[in-house]
């Protein structure tokens, strides 16, 4: 066990610990120049975790494309790892199939990248990226991560909520066995740019956003929206919550995962206003509150990252500006490429 490596209860390292090879240990943040594996990094989070280091100066980051790297194919991850060997390794990898909600390929992904990760002998830190699906329906509001586990996932998202669950524990069973500095954090609903823009089934804002733009350009009077608009939803910038994978890998190396989320709730129908404020459509929201529209609440208490220094930055309504401002480029170089 490197003894640079934190406590299960997340105390930091002592001045003149080392690490596996005998060298003076290092914090991530001070250890720029060592190689970072973001596994997913054109998704929404691993791209926004990739432009955070970019921008820290950090000058080896390691990242492959599905063709180049199948996650899901285990020889071919250890073969990776053997031949890199990445000091730092952030999994925020996972395609999600939209119909039923399926992570593609998620549960050998996670497997995989932990397991080869463990066995290469270089990896000093690892993070897995889980989501605040793992808290049961009726968890208490906000929800603490002690709540893991205290019931069943709410129905509809148990395929997408177990592979996440299982992520963390197998964070905690190599940690626990192996002594490997393996952590992972649940962010709430996130939202950011991305490439290509999600389409019309896709998560809430970015939906609502095309719903909106569509409806102004084509002078419709009304947009339909599913449910009453009463469910609560905290939503969390990409950006902010690659804030917290830094501090994480820098702070944090506690056996419990840690929840990350803006604190900021909002109901969904305060989120369509805010929408079609930023879009300008100035026609109907017409709710259809016989379509299902999920838990009541779902807000995730943060506090431990709190106590960690991070708070995040980017307020709601800022956010979606930006995401429209990107939403219009995507549209405009879509069009441009299709000759429209």
């Amino acid at each position: 066990m490197p003894s640079q490596q934190r406590s299960s209860s997340g105390s930091t390292a002592k001045a003149g610990d080392t690490d596996g090879d005998g060298a003076a240990a290092v914090s991530f943040l001070g250890d720029k120049s060592a190689k970072v594996f973001i596994a997913g990094h054109r998704g929404m989070v691993g791209s926004a975790v990739h432009r955070k280091l970019d921008a820290l100066g950090f000058t080896n980051v390691v990242v492959r494309t599905r063709a180049e790297l199948d996650l899901a194919c285990q020889p071919a991850v250890e073969a990776f790892f053997a031949a890199e060997r990445p000091r730092y390794v952030i999994l925020a990898a996972a395609k999600l199939r939209r119909a039923g909600g399926v992570p593609d390929g998620e549960p050998p992904i996670t497997v995989n990248v932990v397991d080869a990760a463990r066995r290469c002998g270089s990896v000093r830190k690892l993070l897995v990226l889980a989501s605040s699906t793992i808290y049961p329906a009726d968890a208490p509001q906000p929800t603490p991560e002690s709540a893991l586990l205290s019931g069943p996932p709410a129905p509809g998202s148990e395929w997408y909520a177990i592979p996440k669950i299982a992520g963390i524990k197998m964070c905690q069973a190599v940690r626990a066995k192996y002594g490997m500095d393996a952590i992972a954090a649940a962010p709430n609903n996130l939202y950011g740019p991305r490439h290509p823009f999600p389409p019309e089934h896709s998560h809430v804002i970015p939906a609502l956003i095309r719903r909106f733009h569509r409806a102004k350009r084509e002078g419709a009077g009304e947009v339909a929206v599913w449910g009453s608009g009463a469910a609560a939803r905290e939503f969390t910038h990409v950006d902010d919550l690659a804030e917290a994978v830094v501090v994480l890998m820098e702070s944090y190396s506690g056996e419990e995962h840690v929840n990350v989320g803006s604190g900021e709730e909002v109901t969904v129908r305060e989120l369509a206003e805010a929408v079609r404020g930023v879009v300008g459509y100035e026609g109907v929201v017409a709710w259809d509150a016989a379509r299902a529209e999920g838990v009541a609440r779902r807000v995730v208490d943060s506090g431990r990252m709190r106590k960690l220094g991070w708070e995040p930055r980017v307020a709601l309504r800022d956010g979606i500006e930006d995401l429209y401002r990107f939403y219009l480029r995507h549209e405009f170089d879509r069009n441009r490429k299709n000759g429209v």
